[in-house]
């Protein structure tokens, strides 16, 4: 009797065993399914290294920038002491700053030629490009002619169904001495 007990406690102790095992594998019960697994590897953990410190580098210059803006702002203010209230009813119209004319009008037209020679620049740059592409087109619309007539001429046939020679021949001494050129 006590033989029987022991082997019935051993038993049950495997059977724990495996079925802790089991469960621990994913087994009967408490498995993932194969789509929450899936579902589970996909899903992003939370934890990018990379990208935290991206965002860390971001802050950080955004603030420094910041400060540089708060710290540039009072020398602007100090600088040009014109409010727009002044500027409007014309009161300070001998402190305002006082163009010189001609440089404006050399400006202007300085800027008027660069921007005349970039556009024709432009222009230059279209017309060669429309060019090449016109130049490219017909070398394919030529070499597909002629792949078109090598191709009727290789299945011409003489009057008993025999392919003609002549043309195939032709084709391979054209070839051979296309390859002793290069």
């Amino acid at each position: 009797m006590k033989a029987r007990e022991r082997d019935d406690r051993d038993d049950g102790k495997k059977r724990d065993y495996k079925a802790k095992r089991q469960q621990r594998l994913g087994g009967k019960k408490g498995g993932l399914s194969l789509e929450a697994f899936s579902k589970a590897k996909s899903m992003p953990s939370g934890f990018n290294p990379s990208l935290i410190k991206k965002q860390r580098e971001f802050y950080k210059n955004a603030k420094v920038v910041k400060k540089y803006k708060k710290s540039v702002e009072p020398h602007n203010h100090q600088n040009h002491p014109l409010t727009a209230q002044a500027f409007e009813e014309g009161e300070n119209s001998e402190s305002l700053p006082k163009h010189n004319k001609k440089k404006r009008r050399q400006t202007l037209e300085n800027l008027k030629e660069e921007s005349e020679r970039k556009r024709q620049e432009k222009e230059r740059e279209k017309l060669e490009r429309e060019a090449m592409m016109k130049a490219k087109k017909e070398a394919i619309e030529k070499a597909e002619l002629k792949r078109k007539a090598m191709r009727g001429n290789m299945f011409k046939k003489t009057r008993s169904g025999q392919p003609v020679m002549k043309y195939r021949i032709q084709h391979i001494l054209d070839g051979l001495l296309d390859s002793e050129k290069k």
